[in-house]
């Protein structure tokens, strides 16, 4: 029994040919939250939402997702049963998958429900970073829930804007190695779901490829897919509403549209946090110095078509 609409029983190769294209980048903490991993989170909802109004607007769809909850939690359960540990690369195709499978089966139903034809397809993307990296003595990136308690001794942490957090190395993306499969799925008409968590981390060498212990940075290797597909449009979505100078300060303002001089201006006067807004600022910059054609913007779930209006969020000109 075929249980797909037949609508939808296959990609149509030609559908997207003369779409624009968006990279749409979403955090692990709209996906789960780090405080309380347990309680219902709706800001899917709201990225659902986006993602829908995209592909009315006449988008084609490339997601991208940060795993940062979720690869702690997965290390904390294989701490918890001991034995030899299998690396953070291991962890992060893990999330890859089972990140994506949520994702996809909750958008699948979303756009069957509203008679959408477009499939969702969950790429495994291997990501080559530098064994030279400075960041593999510098861990950075935050894992797992906030830490409550005395951590383990073998553990580096740091403070984060919610509190205590494990942190791990976090080396800058070189290069996608999956970049022609996702051209290929998104030019048959599938709205993609690549790099999730930063993507797995691999050195490349003359005997092949090699996961290594590290998570890369979503918003980094989200810049460098929207920059390798000559995207359109690059939103990064995030729990914050714009970007804002003089944060939680008497005197905060909040940028509505700024050029790419000023913003890399406040970026040099260390405006924005290391492990929070500082990687999202790098990458819309990185992004919209490299591509200037590209329309490049950060807002909260649910308003990337205000966003995109100029009503809501950041854009960058």
């Amino acid at each position: 029994m075929n249980i797909i609409p037949d609508s939808r029983a296959e990609l149509n190769i030609s559908h997207n040919q003369k779409n624009r294209t968006c990279l749409y980048a979403v955090g692990g903490n709209a996906l789960s939250n780090p405080i309380s991993p347990n309680e219902p989170n709706r800001a899917l909802d709201l990225v659902l939402s986006d993602i829908f109004d995209l592909l009315e607007a006449g988008y084609s769809i490339v997601m991208t997702h940060g795993n940062g909850p979720q690869v702690g939690q997965m290390l904390l359960l294989e701490e918890s049963f001991g034995g030899e540990p299998e690396g953070l690369d291991y962890w992060v195709a893990a999330t890859q998958g089972t990140i994506g499978h949520d994702i996809a089966t909750k958008l699948d139903g979303l756009l069957t429900a509203r008679k959408r034809h477009e499939q969702v397809a969950t790429l495994l993307t291997r990501v080559a970073v530098d064994t030279e990296d400075s960041a593999f003595a510098m861990p950075t990136k935050p894992i797992g829930p906030i830490i409550l308690g005395p951590p383990p001794s073998h553990w580096t942490v740091a403070e984060t804007s919610k509190g205590l957090r494990r942190v791990v190395p976090s080396p800058r993306p070189i290069e996608i190695l999956d970049t022609d499969a996702i051209l290929a799925l998104s030019g048959a008409g599938a709205i993609v779901l690549a790099c999730g968590g930063g993507g797995i981390p691999v050195l490349v060498d003359e005997t092949g490829f090699h996961g290594v212990e590290a998570v890369i940075d979503k918003d980094l290797v989200s810049s460098l897919l929207a920059q390798s597909l000559d995207v359109d449009l690059f939103i990064i979505s995030t729990a914050v509403d714009s970007i804002k100078i003089n944060f939680g300060k008497k005197d905060e303002k909040k940028l509505q549209s700024v050029s790419i001089k000023d913003l890399r201006a406040y970026f040099n006067q260390n405006q924005f946090p290391k492990g929070s807004m500082g990687p999202k600022v790098s990458a819309l910059l990185d992004a919209k110095e490299q591509k200037p054609l590209m329309d490049v913007i950060l807002c909260q779930p649910g308003d990337a078509l205000s966003a995109i209006r100029g009503e809501a969020g950041t854009t960058l000109s």
